[in-house]
């Protein structure tokens, strides 16, 4: 759960499918990924760098230095994180800066969308956000809901009885008219954000670099869970967690769109109901 706006500043591959051979692979990548060469391979590295340092790259760095801040200040228990915050004290300015918010830190996403576009190939189908299967879409993004919202409350409220994780505030907004429809707007730009970058376009990016399926989930899951650091250590090792699992899920079936409904679900109803759900208000 991370609004990236609101704390300080703020080619799917087939690697675990089936083989040439029949055959599924889960180590090492395959000699085809191997034989890139240098140069290109250093291009990717560069691209993946760009893509991160515009979006959850950039967030886990100020993430790192606000709790670095936050443990300076006071023991982590006592600090807050708020999540959508208030941008100006006029409504009108206010909801304008909001939506602003929300699409331009979509635009990575976008760019993801460029970079992986391929002639007569549909990157929504190559990721897995077309409609080729909203039954098992569905059900597999409620299956994602109960194994990763129920948990979340508990890693939660484990967090600040150890002292480990701060109260985490999920909206400061004033109420009106559209409070409700821009909390869930964030919390849509969020699963979209999140699980495109980081499943969608980096899972598949470190296998072409020469990483195997398993140190590439390892690794976008650190990235997952760094960027929720701000919050704590709590929040940073539930959504480690949820990044190996969602990374799983994805290199096993090969659609994002389940990944994006559960996070999104999962995020509107802890902007929505906080206090409700036992997070501060």
């Amino acid at each position: 759960m991370k609004d990236f706006a609101a704390d300080p500043a703020p080619a799917h591959s087939a690697a675990f499918g089936p083989s040439a051979s029949g055959q599924a692979t889960f180590g090492f990548a395959s000699s085809g990924q191997q034989g890139w060469g240098a140069r290109s391979r250093r291009r990717l590295i560069i691209e993946v760098l760009l893509v991160l340092g515009l979006s959850l790259g950039q967030s886990a760095v100020y993430s790192i230095l606000s709790l670095l801040d936050k443990m300076s200040r006071a023991p982590i228990s006592q600090g807050t994180s708020t999540l959508n915050v208030v941008r100006n004290n006029r409504e009108f300015f206010d909801f304008s800066y909001q939506i602003l918010d929300i699409l331009f830190a979509l635009m990575p996403v976008l760019l993801v969308f460029y970079l992986l576009a391929e002639p007569g190939k549909s990157v929504f189908r190559a990721m897995g956000i077309d409609w080729r299967h909203p039954v098992k879409d569905g059900l597999g993004a409620l299956a994602l809901l109960v194994v990763i919202g129920v948990p979340s409350l508990g890693l939660y409220a484990a967090g600040r009885a150890m002292g480990i994780t701060t109260e985490i505030i999920p909206s400061a907004l004033n109420q009106y008219w559209w409070t409700i429809p821009v909390l869930v707007l964030s919390a849509i730009r969020a699963g979209v954000l999140e699980e495109i970058i980081l499943n969608g376009y980096l899972l598949g990016r470190l296998e072409k670099i020469g990483l195997a399926p398993v140190a590439a989930i390892v690794l976008s899951a650190l990235l997952r869970g760094s960027y929720h650091l701000y919050q704590g250590f709590g929040p940073f090792i539930g959504n480690f967690l949820m990044g190996l699992l969602f990374g799983w899920v994805y290199k096993k079936y090969g659609r994002v769109a389940p990944l994006v409904v559960a996070h999104a679900l999962v995020d509107i109803a802890a902007f929505t109901l906080g206090p409700a759900l036992g997070f501060g208000g």
